[in-house]
């Protein structure tokens, strides 16, 4: 027996025992709905800060090393800016900083050993005095707002350095600094990050008023603003849904079949919700745009099968016999197009950070449930449904000269003659696109948080950050490792020297706005110990001479840990453009090459910056081998469906431009390759092939009995192509309302995905008809075999 005689058996045996058992099955599956239903009661919003940074990556080791000694990426920044007379010397200011400093030292999961303001008693001023060095905290323990403290105050922060760092340029404003854990360390329990922006809210609404404004920055409160915009997503998600309806009621004049197609697009999204809790999974608010994906596919899927249903009961077929047909029709492409729906999200998975793992997941189960869900449930369904008369009516109707005609045009494409004009325009279009993908960045594109618009509440508090302090708000911390050295390191010259040319040297790199580290800080104290003369702010070679600047090597300060085993150089980045960072990181690493020092290692990197350098590194590692092991596989899949590697061609082909597109449109429109953008570009590539699979498996049938390539074509747009154009252009309109939304990083996707769903259906229907008249134009029957139904 043939492989193909053998598929086609097991196939009628399937459509026979659904028909069979149809109503055992249809309880079968109430139940396993109402199971699902339930347990989707219980999912949770599951965020968080390591779930979303290449953990294994070792930039990301060097930070989990460090993290209890030294700032790391999850910081939180409260700016309390003045905004009436005068400076923020006044009590009204310093009272609400006082209380605001103890309102953030209190939040649950706040590591209380680096909070730092100018409240806190590691923030102190060094003074020499007649007597020696003075040093003690800024603001003094007994403090009462009386006019000599105010001015005690304000000399105090003069000499403390902190200028710049805690206090604001202009003397308007000053800093709150603090570091966030996953787990509270008095507990052990995991941090609850609404929770903490509903905290860091309350402060904002505690302490601003006409004279003051609260600025409040960090991963919680950016986490708070997405979990806000959430609500746009559900409300986008009711738009498509009534855009959806609509178009299908128009497409089918059938209140029924809309109603059934739109209900069992649902359910793999209800037995996917239902599955997380079961699999110990939740939903990050930064992939709970993968449900809506799931109910778009879900549609597409559904308007075929109630298609080739509605085509058959309109030819004279029972409801019955019109299931068992369609079922027969479909299974086999439908099926393999889910698989490769499936490829495209399992493949996401190769980037090596633990959110892309969770969604890759999620999304590759929802779509192999939807094998069940349209693949099985729906023919049930369409058994008890009878075909309203206003639809058999409307679907009976011969098509209009204007459809037909386009048909016709469309069908041109499958002619090797016009088939060349093709080739031409798809050649410019590929060249040109080419040249533009190359300008595309890997990460970020812009300022602010890439997650909201320019335009939201928590950019603007970013930019009112950025412009009032030094240090900015994007920060690339090096680690400078000295364990084996006698005594403190910073008492050796060697260890010293090497920071001080790094941070000299990292000054003069584009894009970097300030540095700090032990040694800067250093010679500012040995300054001071010879009357602040800047001629004497250097580094002396022996430990004699090092020792004067001592005061800069406290461990409290944050640079350094005991003994200076470590050392922090904090490099403060102008913005956190992919760009920048692959420049800044670039040039410190070409220092660490250049200047070996023995029993020092310096090594990349803490704060946000690192987090984003080691997050575009694994991107653009992952790049090639996602999009190579998706090819792969859907090449892998077409020689198994179709066993012509011209069909293969003529469906790959088509899905590679477009992928080079969607990279020239995510350049033009500043769109950065990241890990909201990556995961699109294979999604769309995975949805995409359905297209190809849905119309050659219909044209390879009709070349087997004999048919030429340009009728073959012709018949498939006829019998599946309206099918085909129509699901697309409803899943453009479902996820292109996502434009609207609050969050940018959803109007990315929804932009995007829209693009994609368009120009392959485009490709399918325009390229791939050109390459077969080509690849087929010597002789009918160039495709022997066929995984299908004999009477498709």
């Amino acid at each position: 027996m043939s492989h193909n005689a053998l598929l086609y058996r097991c196939v009628d045996r399937i459509a026979d025992g659904l028909i069979r058992f149809r109503h055992w099955l249809s309880l079968l599956f109430v139940g396993i709905t109402i199971f699902f239903a339930y347990s989707a009661l219980h999912v949770q919003l599951d965020p968080g800060f390591l779930k979303l940074i290449p953990i294994r990556h070792e930039y990301m080791q060097t930070m989990m090393q460090y993290m209890k000694n030294f700032s790391g990426a999850n910081t939180i920044l409260v700016n309390l800016r003045w905004k009436g007379e005068g400076d923020i010397y006044n009590p009204e200011f310093l009272e609400s900083m006082r209380k605001a400093t103890d309102d953030v030292f209190l939040i649950p999961g706040i590591n209380r050993t680096r909070v730092s303001s100018i409240f806190t008693p590691n923030t102190y001023y060094i003074e020499i005095t007649e007597d020696g060095f003075k040093g003690e905290p800024v603001v003094p323990a007994r403090f009462s707002a009386t006019p000599e403290q105010l001015a005690r105050v304000r000399h105090n922060v003069a000499l403390s350095g902190q200028v710049g760092l805690l206090v604001a340029n202009d003397f308007k404003g000053a800093l709150i600094r603090a570091d966030l854990q996953d787990y509270d360390p008095d507990n052990g329990v995991k941090v609850d990050y609404w929770a903490v922006q509903q905290q860091l809210e309350d402060i904002r609404h505690r302490y601003e008023n006409k004279n003051i404004e609260v600025n409040i920055i960090g991963f919680a409160r950016l986490l708070g603003d997405v979990i806000k915009g959430l609500i746009g997503v559900f409300l986008f998600f009711a738009l498509a849904f009534g855009v959806t309806m609509a178009l299908l009621y128009a497409y089918s004049r059938s209140i029924r079949l809309t109603l059934t197609a739109l209900v069992v697009a649902l359910l793999p999204v209800l037995w996917l919700l239902g599955t997380l809790p079961l699999i110990g999974f939740g939903i990050d608010p930064m992939s709970i745009l993968v449900p809506f994906l799931i109910f778009s596919i879900g549609v597409s899927h559904a308007v075929q099968m109630t298609n080739a249903w509605r085509q058959e009961v309109v030819a004279g077929a029972t409801r019955i016999e019109a299931s068992r047909a369609a079922f027969r029709k479909l299974f086999v492409p439908g099926a393999v197009a889910l698989l490769t729906n499936a490829l495209g999200f399992a493949v996401i998975m190769l980037i090596d950070i633990p959110i892309v793992h969770e969604l890759g997941i999620t999304a590759c189960m929802g779509v192999l449930l939807m094998i069940v869900t349209n693949k099985l449930i729906l023919p049930i369904l369409l058994t008890h449904i009878r075909l309203e008369r206003s639809s058999l009516e409307y679907s009976s109707r011969p098509a209009s000269p204007r459809v037909t005609w386009a048909w016709k045009m469309i069908a041109r494409c499958a002619e090797p003659k016009y088939a060349l004009y093709t080739f031409v325009v798809c050649f410019v279009v590929l060249v040109v696109a080419t040249q533009a993908s190359r300008k595309m960045v890997i990460g970020d594109s812009g300022t602010g948080a890439p997650e909201l618009r320019q335009d939201s509440r928590y950019n603007y508090d970013n930019r009112a950050i950025a412009s009032a302090y030094n240090i900015g708000t994007d920060v690339l911390s090096v680690i400078v490792e000295a364990p084996d050295f006698e005594g403190d390191s910073c008492l050796h010259y060697s260890v010293v020297q090497l920071v001080d040319r790094f941070e000299l040297f990292m000054r003069g790199v584009s894009g970097v706005q300030s540095v700090t580290s032990v040694a800067g800080i250093g010679k500012l104290v040995i300054g001071a110990y010879n009357e602040g003369n800047p001629r004497w702010r250097g580094l002396p070679h022996s430990q004699v001479g090092l020792s004067t600047g001592s005061k800069a090597f406290d461990p409290n300060l944050g640079f350094n840990t005991d003994s200076c085993r470590a050392i922090q150089v904090m490099i403060f980045t102008r913005d956190h453009e992919g760009a920048t960072i692959h420049h800044v990181v670039e040039e410190a690493k070409r220092f660490i090459a250049m200047h070996p020092v023995d029993g020092v290692k310096m090594r990349l990197a803490s704060g946000n910056i690192g987090v984003m350098a080691a997050t575009n590194e694994a991107v653009e590692a992952a790049e090639a081998k996602m999009l190579a092991a998706i090819f792969g596989a859907l090449t892998l899949l077409c020689l198994i469906t179709f066993r012509s590697w011209k069909a293969v061609l003529c469906v790959i082909i088509p899905l590679t431009l477009v992928s080079i597109l969607c990279n020239a449109l995510m350049a033009v429109l500043g769109i950065g390759l990241k890990v909201a953008t990556l995961p699109v570009v294979a999604l769309g590539v995975g949805v995409g092939v359905d297209y190809g699979i849905y119309l050659f498996e219909r044209i390879q049938h009709d070349l087997a009995e004999g048919k030429d390539f340009h009728e073959a074509f012709y018949d498939a747009m006829r019998a599946r192509g309206t099918a085909a154009i129509f699901t697309a252009v409803t899943m453009a309109i479902g996820v292109g309302t996502w434009t609207m939304s609050a969050l940018k990083f959803q109007a990315d996707m929804g932009l995007l995905l829209s693009f994609m769903f368009l120009v392959n259906m485009l490709g399918a229907i325009g390229l791939l008809p050109a390459l077969g008249a080509w690849f087929f134009r010597a002789k009918t029957g160039e495709v022997p075999g066929r995984l299908g139904d004999k009477a498709a």
